[in-house]
This record gives structure tokens, sequence and C-alpha cells, in this order.
């Protein structure tokens, strides 16, 4: 069995064989991202920042490699970088500890047909603290601290964080987030284009792994 990367680094190549078969869309995507990541409300680093950050939560390689690129390219430094994923690293974690609640409802035998995203049961959080205290305190303190300035500013960082829940999809967080935004005074404008840099990331995950698709394609069978 062969040992070749599944993931090919240069792959211009690969990345223009499917280009041909539906020209029309691969265009306006790569409109969309272009817009997607140009200066408005937001700077084009406060961006790439927000892009590297929820490219560590989707995992894709080439997204990494790219935005990485670009936010160097903006002067950010590799400090600033690492407290970026830092944020979508306690984002993603608190969009899996909050489903905790679902977790709770389904072992309790909730309601049929009951809302499973209710806003009240934020509330229920306090019962899945009293299960183990400890764990509960290290994990907030944890999110706590992730939020906190450092070389990245507050308001930066909760920007990556309410940009970070869209990628996870939890809708806790993203109530949480939100709110936590627009206490920071972060404006409509500003939460329209942070979604829409996500909105391009996970999207374009999907669609830079198409070089993995096509290299799968042209092989041989073994």
């Amino acid at each position: 069995m062969s040992n070749e990367s599944l993931y090919i680094r240069h792959n211009q190549a690969y990345s223009a064989k499917l280009f041909p078969y539906a020209p029309e869309a691969f265009k306006a995507f790569g409109e969309f991202n272009k817009q997607a990541l140009a200066a408005g409300a937001l700077s084009v680093k406060t961006k790439e920042l927000i892009a590297v950050a929820v490219a560590h939560i989707t995992g894709c390689p080439y997204c990494i490699e790219a935005h990485v690129n670009k936010a160097k390219d903006q002067n950010a430094s590799l400090e600033e970088l690492v407290e970026s994923i830092i944020v979508a690293t306690a984002v993603n974690a608190h969009s899996v500890f909050y489903n905790a609640i679902n977790a709770l409802n389904a072992y309790q035998g909730g309601e049929a047909g009951g809302e499973l995203y209710a806003r009240n049961n934020l509330e229920k959080i306090e019962e899945v603290e009293k299960l183990n205290e400890a764990q509960y305190t290290s994990f907030t303190a944890f999110v706590h601290q992730a939020l906190q300035p450092g070389l990245l500013t507050a308001k930066e960082k909760i920007l990556i964080a309410l940009a970070s829940s869209h990628i996870t999809g939890n809708a806790y967080s993203i109530e949480i987030f939100s709110r936590q935004a627009k206490e920071a005074g972060i404006t409509l404008e500003e939460l329209a284009e942070l979604i829409l840099v996500a909105t391009a990331l996970k999207a374009g995950a999907a669609l830079a792994h198409r070089v993995n698709a096509q290299q799968a394609f042209d092989r041989e069978q073994e």
C-alpha cells in the first residue's frame, strides 16, 4: 500500500482540474471569498486572525497554511496567531460542553416533542455543574482565560469567539457569545462580517478538499 500523503501541499494542478466542470460556481465562490475577507467594518488583519482561528476548527490544512501566510502579510505575529487559536480551542470545547444540556435532557427523559434548544435550557448548566464541580470550574476558568485581553484585545477575542461558534454551530454558544459581543460594543456590521468570514472558511474548507477527491478519483485501484 502506498504511503503517499493524502494532502498535496503544492496543489495548484489538482485545484484546477475540477474548475471546467463548474466554472461559474467556482468563480462565484472565489468572488464571495474575496469580498468576505476584504476590509470593511473589520480590518483585513482582524479577518485573517478570525480565519486562522476557525480554520483550526474545520481542520483544513490548506486553509491554515493559506491564512497564516495572509495574516503574516498583515503583520500578525506568531504570538497573536496562537492567541486566536486558543480562543477557537476554547469555543470548540465550549460548544461540546454545552451539548451536555442535551445529554442531561435525554438522560432525564425530556418531554417528547419538546424544544431541543430552548433558550431556558441554558439554566440547566447548573445541574451539569453539580455533577462534577471541580472539572466544571477548571473548564470555565480555561474559557474565561482564553478570552482575556493579551496581544489581542478583548474585542478581537470575542469577534473570534463568535465566528468560531458559527463554525461549531452550537446554538447555546452562539447565544452566549452574541450576548458578550453586544456587551463589548460590537456592531451589527461587524457581526455580519465575522459571520461571512466564518462562512467563507467553512465552505472554503470543503472546496479546498476537492484536491483530495480528485487525487482519489485519479488514483489507480490498488
